[in-house]
């Protein structure tokens, strides 16, 4: 049976080539059950990622905020004896208690970052073992964050290694991370300077020999380095410059490997060297050269999923997002999966990661308490945020609050302690901030986002122009982006009333971000925020849904604003759409149908007849008012691009 065990956990390993270091996945053969249950006996199997909150999208009664527990057993070699293991948490929502054999191990506060305790000495070798994990996803008032619209879903909700190295070893201890830190602080093409610092376990005040490699994108060692390095608890830092270096761009996104050998073991890491700049005059530059940042927020859930998603879900999001023509993602409220900014680095995209200090719009909310073990939670997740991924060539800024109201002093005195963290750790970033706010508040990271919603709720988008109007002439010195979009909040077709409110809300929403399209001035802003790309689930809004996203919550269903903004974004594949083609019955004979091109005025016919269309702004076209009856073929065409759809003038609507 032993040997069995041990064919198993092989099989599912991960060796570093010839290296010492093994790591293995341990997301099979789990037990779950909640606290409440008292029990075991009726545990249900399950496999990671995993939350008990999968079903509780759009507002599910069975959405729960509570503790469960998760367990297996873990069969130790006896001849990993002379060995260091170690166990690595991607993931838990969003506090987590890990015990082997019944002997408490670690806590861990946070439910956003990577997390790993030695298990060494806590295992018994040649038996198995049993792992226990209590998780919990109640509200904390120690524990950011503390104010938030999506759902906190709870769960072991991204992988689990187990990972085996030699005595001397770099460690995975360092705040979740490999234990490999690069940090570029000249970067120009003809050569990179900059530092790696590297965390070191073994017998202390030993002497190793530690080469570090860096290689180029075509395979070939540009630098190798090698130091003579004292395990005295520091990190030891080895300083280096790289001539003719392949620069990352999003054009051109050239990655190199950094390669850690001490002893037998070999640790590598990814890594892009590009220098970021922000400024009034240029914008946001990528060494030297600006982008135009379009971005999206995007959220951590999915329908049927909740947050447990899988790196083909990942995948799948990059791809719908990069196909409207989106260059940047902002991580709502905390990082996202490894994996996520692994692919960001791959395909050339901004990423700004949020740090979770943030005020949903609820008046019952507290987002700041005054307390050591709040202020101290919040300074261990962003030293764990920054670290995790600050090897990341496509992560370009660090968030350090969203949507916070007020200037109250203490406050404002933990933002600042907050940025002044964050700059130490990494300098070569900007510090960035979500704002509808005036104050002093808006004045402490280096960028500042606006989140505006000028002719949302009163007013018309038209406003806009003097909201903008006032920023350049008293605030143009500011390096400021924007971001907009709002739920609309009804999103149920149950009743003939349920079906025009949604219809009036989406016909809202288009109306709002088409404002927005034709009067935001890019010449002023440096980046353009969408909120949000999907759909999220959210029990605090009805129906538990913040539907303010360019497609539907599963991250498949795209609505009209998606193309409005792949006409806009998308420079590589042309857009030709027909709105509104999911109403293909509606009762009013009176129509005016609008069309997205981004190939100019389109021709459309009804019927077979031209009717008249014209722009009324960017790629934004629409017919004169149409009076229709029974069945109509509706067709537009630029060149040999075409779309259509037949609509049906009936006694009934129908919303999909």
């Amino acid at each position: 049976m032993k040997r069995f065990l041990i064919s198993v956990i092989l099989a599912v390993g991960v060796v570093f080539g010839a290296s010492a270091r093994e790591i293995y996945s341990l997301n099979n053969g789990w037990k779950f059950f909640y606290m409440e249950e008292n029990s075991s006996d009726n545990a249900r199997e399950i496999t990671l990622p995993h939350t008990w909150n999968g079903a509780a999208f759009a507002g599910s009664t069975s959405y729960r905020q509570t503790s469960a527990n998760y367990q297996r057993t873990l069969f130790i070699p006896s001849e990993w004896k002379g060995k260091r293991l170690f166990l690595r948490f991607h993931g838990v929502q969003s506090v987590a208690d890990v015990f082997i054999n019944g002997r408490h191990i670690g806590d861990h506060r946070g439910g956003y970052t990577a997390f790993t305790f030695e298990v060494t000495d806590k295992v018994s070798y040649g038996y198995n073992n049993t792992l226990f994990v209590m998780v919990s996803n109640a509200y904390r008032s120690d524990v950011l964050p503390t104010s938030v619209e999506e759902n906190v879903y709870g769960g072991i909700y991204r992988d689990v290694e187990l990972i085996v190295t030699e005595k001397t070893t770099v460690s995975p201890l360092y705040y979740g991370t490999d234990g490999i830190l690069v940090h570029q602080t000249d970067v120009a093409k003809e050569r990179v300077s900059g530092r790696v610092e590297l965390a070191l376990l073994g017998r202390k005040d030993t002497q190793h020999n530690v080469t570090v490699d860096f290689v180029a994108p075509d395979g070939y060692v540009s630098l190798s380095k090698s130091v003579k390095a004292k395990i005295d608890g520091h990190l030891v830092s080895v300083p280096f410059t790289i001539e003719n270096v392949e620069l990352w761009s999003l054009s051109a996104p050239r990655m190199y490997t950094v390669r850690v050998k001490i002893g037998t073991e070999e640790v590598e890491v990814k890594t892009g060297f590009r220098r970021i700049e922000v400024t009034p005059e240029k914008k946001f530059t990528i060494n030297g050269r600006r982008v135009r940042v379009r971005g999206v927020l995007l959220g951590h859930d999915r329908m049927q999923q909740g947050n447990a998603l899988s790196k083909r879900d990942i995948e799948s999001d990059l791809a719908i997002i990069r196909e409207m023509g989106a260059n940047a993602v902002r991580s709502v409220t905390g990082p996202h999966a490894q994996h996520f900014y692994n692919e960001c680095d791959r395909l050339g995209m901004v990423a700004w990661v949020d740090f979770p200090f943030a005020r949903a719009p609820f008046l019952s909310d507290i987002p700041y308490y005054s307390t050591s073990h709040f202020e101290e939670n919040g300074l261990q997740q962003m030293r764990e945020i920054v670290l995790q991924n600050i090897n990341h060539p496509s992560v370009a800024m660090w968030g350090v609050f969203s949507m916070l109201r007020g200037n109250a002093k203490q406050q404002m005195n933990y933002i600042r302690k907050l940025n002044t963290t964050t700059k130490k750790l990494d300098a070569s970033r900007p510090t960035v901030a979500m704002s509808n706010q005036d104050g002093d508040i808006n004045f402490i990271t280096d960028l500042i986002v606006w989140q505006q919603a000028v002719g949302w709720e009163s007013g018309d988008t038209s406003d806009l122009d003097l909201w903008q109007g006032a920023l350049r002439t008293n605030w143009n010195h500011l390096r400021q982006a924007i971001c907009y979009g709002e739920s609309s909040n009804k999103v149920r077709y149950g009743s003939d009333t349920d079906v025009y409110n949604a219809v009036a809300a989406s016909a809202q929403q288009q109306k709002f971000h088409e404002g927005y399209t034709r009067l935001v001035d890019e010449g002023l802003f440096w980046g353009v925020w969408l909120n949000s790309m999907f759909d999220m689930g959210s029990t605090r809004y009805q129906h538990g849904v913040r539907n303010s996203g360019v497609v539907a919550g599963d991250h498949k269903s795209r609505k009209n604003l998606f193309y409005l903004y792949k006409s806009q974004w998308n420079h590589r594949k042309p857009t030709l759409h027909i709105t509104d083609k999911h109403r293909d019955i509606r009762t009013e004979e009176r129509q005016v149908l609008t069309i997205y091109s981004s190939l100019g005025l389109p021709t459309v016919t009804v019927n077979g007849e031209a009717v008249g269309c014209q722009s009324v702004g960017g790629t934004i076209y629409r017919t004169d008012t149409l009076t229709l009856k029974g069945v109509n073929v509706v067709k537009a065409s630029v060149g040999d691009k075409a779309d259509e759809m037949v609509l049906t003038i009936g006694n009934y609507l129908r919303v999909q």
